[in-house]
Parts: C-alpha cells; sequence; structure tokens
C-alpha cells in the first residue's frame, strides 16, 4: 500500500477519499483552492497545499500545480475523484511520466472510453447492444439527416467527447436536425476542443441503469449489481436506487455479465460502472462507460458491504482483487438522494451561501455524505452538490419510507440559501416512482404539474440570491483548458 496519497479534489468526495486513506494508515495531502482554505478535508488532511485561486481551471484543473504538490509533499499516488481530472488521459499520463500511480485506469484506456463513438464500437465488438444509430461520428448533417431517416426519430445528437450530461441535443423531427446538429458541434467545441458528434435514435420511455464494476491489473474482474439513476434532470441525476427495480432477474444478470465482459475486453482496472438504458420491453443499449468513482457509489457499498474507495486503493497499488464473484452478495436496498444547493422554484438554479444551521438526519442505516457544517460558506465556483444521504432496508418500500423520513430531518438553512430536498420528497411520494415504473422523463412530468403542497419543515425561509454559475459538475468530466503553470504555495503539515 502507498505511503501517501494526494486527493486531488475537494468537498465530500475529498473526504470521503480521505478517509479511506486514513482507515488504512495511508498519509493524507488535500490540495486546495483559495476558496477551499477552510473546507473540512483541508482541516483533517495531514498535509495541505494551496494550488490556486478559487477558479477551477487555476486550481483543481491546473495538472502541473498538481503534479509538483504531490512531488513536494513525496505523494507516491493520486486520487482524483470524480469530475475535475478524474478521466483525464493526459494527466494520468502525465502522472506516470513523474513516477506517480493515478488512481484509475491506464490513460490509453480511459482515452478509448472518454470518446463516446470509440467506446460504442469497442463495446459492440465486445457484444454489447447498441442503441440504434451511428457507431461512427457524423462530419456533415448530410449524414445525420440519413441516419435520423433510418433509426427514425427523436433521435439525440451527441459530443463523442461529451460526458456529465452536457453536449447532447434532443431533436424531434426533420426539420430542427441540421439547427441542432450545428449547435451542439459548436457547444462540443467550446466545452470539449471537440466538435465531432454522432447520433442515436433517443428512447424516450427508458429507464437509466448502470452496473458497478471492479477490475484489477492481473485481468480479473467482478461487477457489484446495478444501480437505478433514472430520476434525474436535463442528464443530471438525483435519486439513485440499487438494485434496480422493477426488472427481470434475467435483465439484471444480463445487464451485469455484459458489463463485466466489457470492461475487461479493453484492459479496464479499478472502480467504474458500464451505463445503459433499459426500455419497456426491457432491451438494454449500451451508453457509456466511467472511468473513476462514481458519486452514488454509496448505494452499491450499503448493498454489498464493499468498500470501493479501500478497493480502488489496493488495485492502484498493484494488490489482486480482493472479492471474488461469488463472495458478492446483494443485501436489501439501498437508496440516495443529493442534497443540491438549487433553487427548484427558479429552474434549479444554484443558491450558495452561509449555512448558519446545518443538521444532517441519522437514526438507523443512514449514512450522509458531507463536507458541510455550520457556518460553512458553500461557494458559488463549484458544483452545487452539498451531500448525499444513503439509507439501507430489507425492502425497497422500507428504504424509501427511511430516505423520506432522513431528509425530513435535514436541516440546511441560510441567507440566500435553497436545497433540492422539497422536491426529492416530492419524487419520493410520486406514486409511478413508488411502484418503480419511473423512467428518465419522470422529472420533467412532475415540473410540468403544478407542486403540492410540501412536506412541513423542508422549505427553507429566505430569499435566494443571485449566484455565479457553478464551474464544475459532479458528475461529468470538466474541461480541460490551459491554466497558468503557477506552482502550488502556502502548504501545511499537520
Amino acid at each position: 500500500m502507498f505511503e501517501t496519497v494526494l486527493i486531488a479534489n475537494r468537498g465530500e468526495i475529498a473526504l470521503r477519499v480521505l478517509r479511506a486513506c486514513r482507515e488504512l494508515g495511508v498519509r493524507t495531502v488535500v490540495v486546495h483552492s483559495s476558496a477551499d482554505a477552510d473546507s473540512l478535508p483541508v482541516r483533517l488532511a495531514d498535509e495541505t497545499v494551496r494550488i490556486g485561486p478559487a477558479a477551477s481551471r487555476q486550481s483543481y484543473l491546473n495538472a502541473a500545480a498538481i503534479v509538483e504538490a504531490a512531488r513536494q509533499t513525496g505523494a507516491q499516488a493520486v486520487h482524483p475523484g470524480y469530475g475535475f481530472l478524474s478521466e483525464d488521459a493526459d494527466f494520468a499520463e502525465i502522472c506516470a511520466e513523474n513516477g506517480l500511480t493515478f488512481v484509475g485506469p491506464p490513460p490509453q484506456v480511459m482515452s478509448a472510453l472518454a470518446d463516446k463513438s470509440t467506446a460504442r464500437a469497442l463495446m459492440s465488438k465486445a457484444g454489447l447492444p447498441l442503441p440504434p444509430g451511428s457507431v461512427r461520428t457524423l462530419p456533415t448533417v448530410a449524414e445525420a439527416l440519413e441516419v435520423a431517416a433510418e433509426v427514425g426519430y427523436p433521435v439525440i445528437v451527441k459530443a463523442a467527447a461529451g460526458g456529465g450530461g452536457r453536449g447532447m441535443t434532443v431533436v424531434r423531427c426533420a426539420a430542427e436536425l441540421p439547427r441542432a446538429f450545428a449547435r451542439t458541434r459548436a457547444a462540443a467545441q467550446v466545452a470539449f476542443g471537440d466538435d465531432r458528434v454522432y447520433v442515436e435514435r433517443y428512447l424516450t420511455d427508458a429507464r437509466h441503469v448502470e452496473v458497478q464494476v471492479l477490475c484489477d491489473g492481473h485481468g480479473n474482474g467482478i461487477h457489484l449489481g446495478t444501480r437505478d439513476c433514472s430520476v434525474q434532470r436535463r442528464h443530471q441525476k438525483l435519486i439513485e436506487e440499487g438494485p434496480a427495480p422493477a426488472l427481470r432477474a434475467s435483465t439484471l444478470d444480463m445487464l451485469a455479465e455484459t458489463a463485466l465482459r466489457g470492461v475487461l475486453s479493453v484492459g479496464f482496472t479499478g472502480a467504474g460502472t458500464v451505463e445503459f438504458l433499459v426500455d419497456e420491453a426491457e432491451a438494454c443499449h449500451f451508453l457509456e462507460i466511467n472511468c473513476r468513482i462514481q458519486v452514488e457509489h454509496p448505494v452499491t457499498e450499503l448493498v454489498t458491504g464493499v468498500d470501493l474507495v479501500h478497493e480502488q486503493l489496493h488495485i492502484a497499488a498493484g494488490t489482486p482483487l480482493r472479492w471474488r464473484q461469488e463472495q458478492v452478495r446483494l443485501r436489501g436496498v439501498a437508496v440516495e438522494c443529493r442534497v443540491n444547493v438549487e433553487d427548484p422554484d427558479r429552474g434549479f438554479a444554484p443558491a450558495p451561501g452561509r449555512l448558519d444551521r446545518f443538521r444532517p438526519p441519522g437514526g438507523p442505516f443512514t449514512r450522509v455524505d458531507t463536507h458541510g457544517h455550520p457556518g460553512y460558506l458553500v461557494s458559488p465556483h463549484y458544483d452545487s452538490l452539498l451531500a448525499k444521504v444513503a439509507v439501507w432496508a430489507p425492502d425497497r418500500a422500507g428504504a424509501l419510507d427511511r430516505l423520506d423520513r432522513a431528509l425530513g430531518e435535514f436541516e440546511v438553512a441560510g441567507p440566500g440559501v435553497r436545497t433540492t430536498i422539497p422536491f426529492a420528497r416530492r419524487v419520493l411520494r410520486d406514486p409511478a416512482f413508488r411502484a418503480g415504473r419511473h423512467t428518465t422523463g419522470l422529472v420533467d412530468q412532475l415540473l410540468s404539474n403544478p407542486r403540492p403542497a410540501g412536506p412541513p419543515g423542508a422549505a427553507p425561509t429566505v430569499d435566494p440570491v443571485p449566484v455565479a454559475r457553478a464551474d464544475a459538475d459532479p458528475d461529468g468530466r470538466t474541461p480541460v483548458t490551459a491554466a497558468p503553470a503557477a506552482g502550488p504555495t502556502a502548504r501545511r503539515t499537520r
């Protein structure tokens, strides 16, 4: 095992990795921006290094500063968490060139899977089912129109380099396609530096189901069951659960086995997820592979008892996989809700501010991952994820009731602060969701209907204030742009 790991992230995931390292007897270095100088991960780290100002492109996306911090502090490995540089193959390669172990797949694997078009081709070769559409990217709108006519509308135009719910446009008819094609290419060029796109059939009544996998560097791999992530807005997940409900056991088994076959075929190592869309006939369609720990990893940990961050570190250190497939047992049901500092009544606009009151829920089988605390100033510079509340119960109904109870106990208040808790509780009480009949369209359906009276105590009592747009997305790869190669400063050792 490593002696020292540098954590190249912030917020709750930095704290999660720090705690795992401490349990394994590993010394931690936390890098941070000036805006996060007093954050909980920084307070608890063995050593800290300030790597830049608040803007993520000058701090958490500043590969040169992060690598220099690792060299100065004697770190042997870099854990990137999720978002920021977690799926950046160039960063992983830079780490290797500087004698650092990147906690994640090899750079060449990440590079291949980050390109959605290449990933589709590789997974098709491995026998994974694809949605109808183009396997390769389409350079002209004429080719896009031809593919769309063949598969039928609606279709979705996707950026090959996209991620985190960005770089996608749904098109309902042929007349809309030329403008959507041009707009998506332009947006992809700005966001990812790559304007290549492809077109596939858009499944309107589908479930978003993913499979957690672990693979070592010795050719071994296991899957740890499924998670349903269908409750999402603009392709951003709000509530996740595992195992995926209301699907046949044969479908769940097929998804898990197919996902594992796919990642092993490309030499994947570490923790990752293979994402699928499942239609109403339970036909499955490959979406993408995420080469990092997921925001929703607590769901899998609660139903399997496997600590995924521990396993990431062991795998990165070269240890053969410590679990065999027959040892993995799924017990009960786990559900996680993301608590974002956003105002659902204002189109989910970010609503950060100082947390005058912050009291997370407790109780049996209730887990809260958060970096928040009373007095904490939620920064407008980063993503809006404040906490994750995950619960376990022997059955789904009990888990949903437990999560609703836990969210009702969660107290978050301060000037300008709003959270997504009231909307999440509305989802939990929706009949279609309770029955497991929901699809990725559920949130839009709820937003289009008048909102019922919220549960007592769920809404804050202050008005939101205008804020800047968040800089990074917890679920996706933040685009990397050239950042000043300023070295790290203000190092502190505990």
